[in-house]
């Protein structure tokens, strides 16, 4: 299944429109996601020990988001562009917000958000290519893949572990995956006070249309 195929919408216009005007806090945002992807991948890491085929992937995922990051940031400094503290935007919290609180469904619960974080954020490295100048076009273009194959890690791990539990979990997969889906999709499309990666429909384009 492709990211196209797994998301229930595509980034609104409007958002891209305002890629341009938001390009600083566009990168900076990208690098604390970039460290935040890292953070989520090593918490699994500490709380689930049980599962080594889980641990390896994971840890291979952090190094890889941390690589991301790294990049980001020298891409901050070539354009004298300050890595300033900005504010996190709504959507990852707002999608954990959703995630059970009891095992084992609280794991596959943070595998969906981790599969729909980064099919999200795939997404969006498709679609700021056509605003961006070369350099960063060309930067976008290269992560696509590696998103891409984040998104399969999490997805195929929670198929797994549904599989594994199957006699303790009451709700099926694809329900909590549709639940999660149209989480992303009303924080994606509505509209948004703050101009984020993963911001929805910024507020301030609204106003001025």
């Amino acid at each position: 299944m492709s990211v196209a195929e797994f998301l229930y919408c595509e980034t609104p216009a409007g958002w891209v429109e305002a890629v341009h005007d938001n390009l600083e806090i566009l990168l900076i945002d990208h690098a604390n996601c970039e460290k935040k992807a890292a953070s989520t991948a090593m918490n699994l890491m500490y709380r689930y020990i049980d599962k080594p085929e889980m641990l390896l992937q994971l840890s291979k995922l952090a190094r890889e988001e941390l690589r991301h990051f790294e990049q980001v940031v020298a891409l901050l400094q070539k354009r004298n562009i300050a890595y300033s503290n900005v504010p996190s935007g709504r959507y990852a919290g707002e999608l954990r917000k959703g995630v059970r609180t009891f095992e084992p469904a609280r794991l596959i619960d943070i595998l969906i958000v981790g599969a729909i974080v980064e099919a999200r954020s795939c997404e969006r490295f498709g679609k700021v290519i056509a605003v961006l100048d070369d350099e960063l076009a060309d930067f976008y273009t290269s992560l696509l893949k590696s998103e891409a194959r984040h998104f399969r890690i999490y997805l195929d791990f929670a198929e797994q572990y549904t599989k594994q539990y199957a006699s303790q979990l009451k709700v099926p997969l694809a329900e909590r995956i549709a639940f999660f889906l149209a989480e992303d999709q009303r924080l994606v499309q509505f509209p948004d006070p703050e101009f984020r990666f993963h911001s929805g429909l910024p507020a301030f384009a609204l106003v001025a249309s």
